[in-house]
């Protein structure tokens, strides 16, 4: 009688060291980024009374690193400054959009279950520039699988659109005398 809580306890640790143990899982995927530099890192942009540059592009992709399998197709990412120039006019942000050119002049299309390259911008301080303002803004956008292909790509077209609204700065002089004070 004595034995049985000893064979019980024996067959508790048993089946935990044994049944419940977590079964071995698969082999380990490594995924790793593969990034494309673009070259130049860094392009002085102008479209009317906006100019800027657009700095810190590259091109990444994440893929399998035994199977080579594609885990997430490109994107570039980059940051974009845009400085209003103008001396009288406010420019409210609307939007932009990447194109991809090819050496012939072409678009180079995005895959097809992919999103287009459209820019939004997103902060209040982004949306309406005054003279003289400026805003820096991060964008990833999907990159075509058909541009990473070396000697492909020729251009990145920036389509921004922008409203220009009249600012004009004026004062008024206040013809006031103050009269002498009151004692109560």
């Amino acid at each position: 009688m004595r034995a049985i809580p000893y064979l019980i306890m024996a067959t508790a640790v048993a089946a935990t060291l044994l049944g419940c143990a977590p079964k071995a899982s698969g082999p380990v995927v490594v995924i790793e980024d593969k990034l494309y530099a673009v070259t130049p890192a860094e392009i002085t942009v102008r479209a009317g009374i906006v100019s800027g540059e657009v700095t810190e592009m590259k091109v990444i992709e994440r893929i399998e690193k035994v199977s080579g399998k594609i885990e997430t197709p490109a994107r570039l990412t980059a940051k974009i400054k845009l400085k209003n120039t103008s001396a009288d006019q406010t420019v409210r942000l609307i939007g932009g959009k990447l194109v991809y050119v090819d050496a012939q002049g072409k678009q180079i299309k995005i895959e097809e279950a992919r999103t287009e390259p459209v820019i939004r911008f997103t902060s209040s301080s982004a949306v309406q520039l005054d003279p003289g303002q400026d805003t820096t803004q991060s964008i990833e956008v999907d990159f075509p699988a058909a541009a990473l292909e070396a000697k492909k790509l020729k251009d990145i077209r920036f389509e921004l659109t922008y409203v220009p609204t009249a600012f004009k700065q004026e004062s008024a002089n206040l013809a006031v005398v103050i009269g002498v004070a009151k004692a109560k």
